[in-house]
């Protein structure tokens, strides 16, 4: 009979492509995970793995036994869930990690009704991009995420790791008070008079990379437009400052808008732009905190919905 610990091995090697990756997951050294694999061959009775350059892959016995390992791994992690809601002790860890606007919106009341709730939880958080943290949750370093996904820059996540939409809201274009187009009641992409009125328009946005920034780019290029982007800025309400002073434009998400500096108008465009936070966490490693933040995360949503935002609740696995 195969041993779970190898399975796990092997699943860590496929999932992560080298023996030293997988071992950093795992929280063991190379060679243990190389005599893990040595063990399991021989009870397979077929080779795993062949050299590939300076890494390994998987032979064909290897990506048989993978699979398999994975639906054993997933059923194992769930019947640790169902014995541990049993007791319903939500307590331990819990890595967050999202998007500064999420954290700044959800976070706070979510985390604070959880604490009080399971006094034995530890959450800790960090910010960031999807872009920085979707590798730390497939290594192991997070356990939840909150990342957006734009109308224009769907999110791409590796395979085994489930997103659920926890809230769709409009995106705006903010514009100084005195731009030509701030007294419309919506700027239209397809027209030519919103088009050209936006020629020339200096942007500010999040650095390259970034989902925001994709967006942004690919939403003013599919309408000929080519993006004169002079400001990179992480924070949306860094952005809507200089807006005020009228030095750029930006695209804000509607929880984004509040605190509004003086002098920034918001336009919706046709067709309308959207943006979706979502939660994001490995598809085997679902814990009784990482439920229990979802939960809470989904209260708070439902209490503070506004200008049309709606929370789907929907999951899929990547």
């Amino acid at each position: 009979m195969f041993s779970i610990d190898r399975l796990r091995a092997l699943a860590a090697v496929a999932a992560h492509g080298t023996i030293a990756r997988a071992a950093r997951t795992l929280h063991m050294t190379p060679s243990a995970v190389s005599q893990q694999l040595a063990k399991l061959e021989r009870e397979a009775g077929h080779p795993l793995l062949q050299p590939h350059g300076r890494s390994v892959r998987l032979t064909h016995a290897g990506r048989v036994l993978a699979a398999h390992a994975d639906l054993l791994i997933a059923q194992l992690a769930a019947a640790q869930a169902d014995l541990a809601d049993l007791g319903n002790d939500v307590l331990g860890p819990l890595r967050i990690g999202g998007v500064g606007s999420a954290v700044r919106t959800l976070l706070p009341d979510a985390l604070a009704a959880l604490t009080v709730e399971h006094p034995r939880l530890t959450p800790t958080v960090v910010d960031g991009e999807a872009i920085h943290l979707l590798p730390r949750l497939v290594h192991g370093e997070l356990d939840l995420l909150f990342v957006e996904s734009w109308t224009t820059r769907p999110l791409a996540v590796p395979e085994g790791i489930t997103l659920r939409t926890v809230i769709s809201e409009e995106v705006y274009i903010a514009l100084a008070a005195d731009h030509p187009l701030a007294d419309r009641a919506v700027i239209d992409l397809t027209s030519h008079a919103g088009l050209a009125a936006l020629t020339g328009t200096a942007w500010a946005c999040c650095p390259p990379g970034t989902e925001a920034y994709e967006a942004l780019v690919q939403t003013l290029r599919a309408h000929g437009i080519e993006p004169e982007i002079r400001y990179l800025l992480a924070d949306h309400l860094t952005q809507l400052a200089l807006v005020s002073r009228g030095l750029t434009a930006c695209l804000t998400p509607a929880m984004s808008r509040h605190p509004t500096p003086p002098g920034v108008r918001f336009l919706p465009a046709r067709p309308a732009l959207r943006r979706d936070i979502r939660a994001a966490w490995t598809t085997r490693a679902q814990s009784p905190p990482v439920r229990a933040c979802l939960s809470a995360v989904a209260a708070v949503v439902s209490g503070t919905l506004e200008d049309g935002d709606s929370n789907d609740g929907n999951d899929s696995s990547g």
